[in-house]
């Protein structure tokens, strides 16, 4: 769907977005995983909190959100 045919919720739902964006912590960031967005708290040194076999550890979830996501590169 072209751009300019988004509907109200659409556009609602992306500008929403946009704020979080402008007042995001630097503390945190988040993990697409299992059809879900999982809000992370980086580690003590402000970096993503890695196991030593290089998945993210998933101690550092604090909440979970169920919003279709894929976290693979385009």
């Amino acid at each position: 769907m072209p751009y300019d045919e988004l509907t109200k919720a659409e556009e609602l739902v992306i500008e929403l977005l946009k704020k979080a964006a402008r007042h995001w912590p630097a503390s945190l960031w988040i993990f697409a995983a299992g059809n879900q967005l999982h809000i992370m708290r980086k580690n003590e040194f402000g970096k993503v909190a890695v196991e030593s076999n290089g998945s993210v550890d998933q101690n550092f979830v604090l909440e979970s959100i169920n919003i279709e996501a894929d976290g693979g590169d385009w």
